[in-house]
């Protein structure tokens, strides 16, 4: 089994930052890709960002510089720091991953999902 834990969530000002983490554990060969979406609100989730295992990036429209995903591939863990937040980005970010494990070459997993509160 798999499990993805996150961690970071919380309330923050308009204006300030917030860094989400999300930790894989289990039987794991590698993160084939792995990143966020969120749910906020009267809104469907959608995607934040993504990272595949070569470093290759992709960014929701709405982030416009303002976040940034990386990873440790030591660690088995994928970040997303977010600058700049806005009252919009509030939701609950669910961390996802596409893993290959000993068992599967291609399983999809998600988190327990972290809120995230932009308020003044």
């Amino acid at each position: 089994q798999v499990q993805l834990v996150e961690s970071g969530g919380g309330l923050v000002q308009p204006g300030g930052s917030l860094t989400l983490s999300c930790a894989a554990f289990g039987s794991i060969f590698w993160l084939n890709v792995v990143g966020w979406f969120r749910l906020g609100p009267g809104k469907q989730r959608e995607l934040v960002a993504i990272i595949t295992s070569e470093g290759f990036t992709k960014y929701a429209g709405f982030v416009k510089g303002r976040f940034a995903i990386s990873k440790d591939n030591g660690k088995n863990t994928v970040y997303l720091q977010m600058n700049s937040l806005k009252s919009e980005d509030t939701a609950v970010y669910y961390c996802y991953a596409d893993i290959r494990t000993a068992w599967a070459p291609h399983s999809d997993y998600w988190g327990q999902g972290t809120q995230v509160t932009v308020s003044s």
